[in-house]
């Protein structure tokens, strides 16, 4: 009897060491970057968490934690849209403490300077690249299937768990999900996911306070169709084009009838009119990212940056994981099967879910009107009515705050992330996530 509980017990010692010698999550200190000069001043770790069966995907991230006081300030999770971009879109573009200095390439190593407007100055912030495929995040085998909406939702909800069960001095923050652009569709159904999972599964449970989303793709066809009426209202087409377009096509432009040939002859004009404008911020010219006088040139510099061999080790990537690092890998093999995010946000805000969604009102890749359009059709009470918000004497944008915890903010003059107007987005963020109203 005795022989047998040994053997027992050594079989289930022997497991565990097995287990801990091949899990391969990994997290490393980073406290240079090549580019950065000398010590990063805020603290930095990087690594891959194994999520599936057999944890084949390796779900590479950056973690930021926050300068004033981490033991007690929110944890957030933030993502990029795409799908297929990169998470250092959001800590070098967006709400990181560090950025891409815009000067042109002379064949050297761009350089990366601090930012002023870190939203890390009030939180700890998780920046992740997902799906599979993303930035850094590699699968150690041939997936079977492609990523697809809801299966990002269960592979993050296990990254998160099996993150906070290597940080576990974390469980207690405040947590809040967070990104922007086509994560609009991710982060409703992931909340939604956690609390479940907080009753049902998971332990320990998350610490979940709510959410928040930038410019967020919600439902295609609302978005879509209600670039028409942002366009005129932008003087970007004529009245007598908008008011042709409304009676014959009946505000449906996206999925046109092909019988309706008067409609797609309208559509035709439209898209000649706008052909030529920047969607991301219109007030900016379209111009290839590749020219130095392009707002987006940062990007291409970016991509120097994060494909340097030196700058991959500092950050300790699995050498020969990925081959050639893109920002945004649009091409991604990927199963859109969320449709619409209305329901799940409805469903956050019965379970009592606070959420902070803006609009950058110069975005007409999701155009402010088709985020008002979807908010309305909750059908919530307003609790306090559209008014400007300020930042000191000038206004930033404008809000209104509902009966289901929603608030809706626009930020003036920003466009389609966060990082056209970085002082607006931090003020409006830190007022946001410190329950003040804006």
């Amino acid at each position: 009897m005795a022989y047998n509980v040994y053997f027992s017990v050594l079989f289930l010692l022997l497991l565990l060491i097995s287990f801990y010698s091949e899990c391969t999550c990994s997290a490393s200190i980073v406290k240079f970057l090549p580019g950065f000069d000398g010590p990063l001043p805020f603290e930095l770790e990087t690594g891959y968490i194994g999520v599936g069966e057999e944890e084949e995907v390796q779900l590479f991230y950056y973690f930021i934690k926050s300068e004033r006081n981490p033991e007690e300030d929110p944890l957030l999770l933030w993502l990029s849209g795409g799908p297929g971009c990169s998470s250092i879109s959001g800590l070098l573009y967006e709400n990181g403490p560090m950025t891409v200095k815009h000067e042109v390439y002379n064949g050297t190593l761009p350089s990366l300077v601090s930012a002023t407007y870190s939203w890390t100055k009030i939180s700890s912030i998780i920046y992740l690249d997902q799906p599979v495929g993303t930035g850094f995040s590699y699968s150690r085998t041939q997936l079977v299937n492609k990523a697809s909406d809801t299966g990002e939702v269960k592979r993050i909800h296990e990254f998160l768990h099996k993150w906070l069960g290597k940080h576990q001095e974390f469980l207690s923050n405040p947590f809040y999900a967070g990104g922007d652009s086509y994560s609009g569709l991710i982060i409703p159904a992931l909340v939604q996911e956690i609390s479940k999972g907080n009753y049902i599964c998971c332990k320990p449970p998350i610490n979940l306070k709510g959410y928040v989303l930038g410019n967020p793709v919600t439902e295609y066809e609302i978005e879509q169709n209600h670039r028409i009426p942002y366009a005129h209202g932008m003087a970007l087409i004529s009245d007598e084009l908008y008011e042709s377009m409304k009676r014959i096509c009946k505000g449906e432009y996206i999925n046109v009838d092909p019988r309706n040939a008067e409609c797609l002859k309208l559509v035709e004009e439209y898209q000649k009119c706008i052909g030529r404008i920047n969607l991301p911020l219109i007030i900016t010219p379209l111009c290839e990212k590749t020219s130095p006088d392009c707002y987006e040139y940062r990007y291409f510099l970016t991509a120097y940056w994060a494909n340097d061999e030196r700058v991959q080790k500092s950050l300790f990537v699995k050498k020969g994981s990925i081959g050639e690092w893109v920002r945004c890998y649009l091409d991604i093999p990927y199963t859109r099967d969320i449709k619409s995010s209305v329901p799940y946000h409805m469903n956050n805000s019965i379970d009592g879910y606070p959420s902070l969604i803006y609009s950058g009102d110069h975005d007409m890749v999701v155009p402010f009107l088709g985020t008002q359009a979807w908010i309305r059709s909750l059908n919530y009470s307003l609790i306090d009515d559209w008014r400007p918000w300020m930042i000191g004497d000038q206004i930033a944008g404008y809000t209104r705050t509902y009966a289901n915890k929603m608030t809706l903010a626009t930020i003036k003059g920003g466009g389609h992330t966060a990082e056209y107007k970085p002082e607006e987005s931090y003020i409006m963020f830190q007022r946001w996530i410190s329950g003040q109203p804006l």
